[in-house]
């Protein structure tokens, strides 16, 4: 599981080192895309089909939603492996898709990674917090 927050910084050649604590979970590569709140998604590439591309691949690609869903995701998508210090590179579009400059907030959420510019995470944060009891009913709610 992938728990936690930890400030980090982008390298000077948009390489961002991954926690220690999660790297090995990205032994066998990662792949990185848009999220839907102007960060990034890391998935280890061996969990990707089966906690949420697997999802998108189900999506019927007749209806226009669909297709403009499965482009936000797959057309910005890259896979990468880790270097030796534990790095992964990220490229300019999804760099500049989030607003990362150097400092960024790795948050662990699960079953992957989301990378924030770190003022924005801190504006995130901050929503959450004030809402969190709220939604937490209304998902509580739906499920009755």
């Amino acid at each position: 599981m992938l728990l936690g927050t930890h400030e980090h910084t982008i390298d000077d050649k948009s390489r961002l080192t991954l926690p220690a604590r999660f790297r090995q979970e990205f032994e066998g590569g990662v792949v990185l895309t848009r999220g839907m709140e102007s960060c990034l998604l890391a998935y280890p590439k061996h969990a990707w089909g089966h906690a949420f591309g697997g999802r998108l691949d189900e999506l019927d690609p007749l209806r226009g939603e669909a297709r403009r869903l499965q482009r936000y995701f797959f057309a910005n998508m890259v896979e990468d492996e880790l270097d030796k210090q534990g790095r992964i590179g990220i490229p300019a579009v999804l760099k500049d898709y989030a607003k990362l400059d150097r400092d960024v907030v790795v948050a662990g959420v699960n079953d992957h990674l989301e990378i924030w510019d770190r003022a924005a995470w801190r504006r995130e944060l901050a929503e959450v917090e004030g809402s969190a009891g709220d939604v937490a009913e209304r998902l509580a709610a739906q499920r009755n």
